[in-house]
């Protein structure tokens, strides 16, 4: 009981870490918030059972389907044609899982070098920043600097309790500070049922919605290897190989069946939690789990859920600064780490081409930044000499 009531406020982290964006998407979409929250906590779960614990990530709602989302729910007024769609991704999924575990990760690993998966790591981060900034902290900016200030002595020079609650110091005194302001509206919080339950669509395929909704599949499978590919930066272990991709991918795939099934959105693995590891260096699943199960009970309970959405986006912008910017990190010492020579060209225009596509192409730039970057690596010559080492 004691290890539960302290691990409590490290999942609480997670929560407010991914609720922002997890919300955002039903939101944009017409989709129900709390079958959403439900999704997020159940898929996350389901991806833990089959990853057998040890990949320590969340999964939210994914941004790459909000504009087929939108069409088929809010335009078309079809959310069982939308949830269809959301099954197809699922197959694709599948296909992928069992085509990683026939070829093996390792060989698809070495066709994606050091000098690839450093920027695009950092790219993830960056890729976030102008959310953190011109949607959040823009609102208000000594909100923000406030959250981001508060966290950021929690975690350097607050008491050993502190250190492992940095994210959740910052958000509990920048909303403090947000409500000395009058900058918190409460009618949200009047406003929300106390109890909701999620919305079931029966789903109803055309090959419109297939098509439309199944090749973006393989971009959130390309942003899942970026994150894995943080993820083990930060918790020092390769986790493409125990448990290994293909469950990573089936995890995802199941996931995501079962949010189109309750009427949630696609899943995908969090940058954003990503980053409330890096910070607090707390690891543990179970942490994760636990936010998982109180997104589940948010879900559920509207009056929970519209709490946390009276957070101003002022505070989530400030720990955003932090969330994401640690991420950008990750990616710079990974390729210190690796040694990648930036003095060749080649390498240079691999970092720079993915920098720019990956932070300037606000839809899918990621994945479309790390096919660019393979790309230029496998066919691009290497014409510089190797440097001369001497003794």
């Amino acid at each position: 009981m004691r290890s539960f009531f302290r691990g409590l406020p490290l999942s609480f982290q997670h929560v407010f870490a991914m609720f922002g964006a997890t919300v955002l998407v039903p939101l944009l979409t017409g989709l129900n918030p709390g079958a959403t929250l439900v999704a997020s906590g159940v898929g996350t779960l389901l991806f833990h059972l089959i990853t057998r614990g040890k990949v320590p990530a969340y999964l939210g709602s994914s941004f790459a389907f909000i504009a087929p989302l939108a069409l088929f729910v809010s335009r078309h007024h079809a959310p069982n044609q939308a949830a269809a769609g959301l099954i197809s991704v699922s197959i694709v999924y599948f296909i992928f899982t069992i085509l990683v575990a026939t070829i093996g990760f390792d060989k698809i690993r070495k066709a994606i070098p050091p000098v690839v998966v450093g920027p695009v790591v950092a790219i993830i981060g960056l890729s976030l920043a102008q959310t953190a900034i011109t949607s959040e902290a823009n609102t208000h900016w000594d909100v923000a600097i406030i959250s981001l200030v508060a966290a950021i002595l929690s975690a350097i020079v607050g008491t050993r309790q502190l250190r492992l609650l940095p994210i959740l110091v910052g958000i509990v005194v920048g909303y403090l500070y947000a409500v000395l302001r009058g900058y918190v509206s409460f009618q949200k919080l009047h406003a929300s049922p106390w109890i909701q339950t999620p919305t079931f669509h029966m789903p109803d395929f055309t090959w419109t919605v297939v098509l439309s909704m199944a090749p973006i599949a393989l971009v959130t499978m390309i942003e899942d290897i970026g994150h894995m590919f943080v993820l083990n930066e930060i918790i020092g272990r390769d986790v493409t190989k125990d448990p290994g991709f293909s469950s990573i991918l089936l995890g995802n795939g199941v996931a995501t069946l079962v949010s189109a099934l309750i009427g949630g959105p696609a899943e995908t693995t969090y940058a954003e939690n990503l980053g409330v590891l890096a910070m607090t260096r707390q690891f543990s699943s179970r942490l994760i789990e636990g936010a998982a199960v109180i997104a589940i009970i948010l879900g559920l309970l509207g009056k929970f859920g519209g709490l946390i959405e009276t957070i101003p986006a002022a505070v989530m912008g400030g720990i955003g600064i932090l969330l994401y910017g640690m991420i950008a990190a990750m990616g710079i010492r990974h390729m210190i780490e690796e040694k990648v020579d930036l003095t060749r060209t080649k390498n240079l225009i691999i970092v720079a081409v993915i920098s720019i596509i990956g932070v300037g192409e606000p839809n899918n730039g990621i994945a479309y930044a790390t096919i660019a970057g393979l790309i230029i690596h496998w066919v691009l010559p290497d014409r510089d000499r190797p440097k001369e080492v001497t003794a």
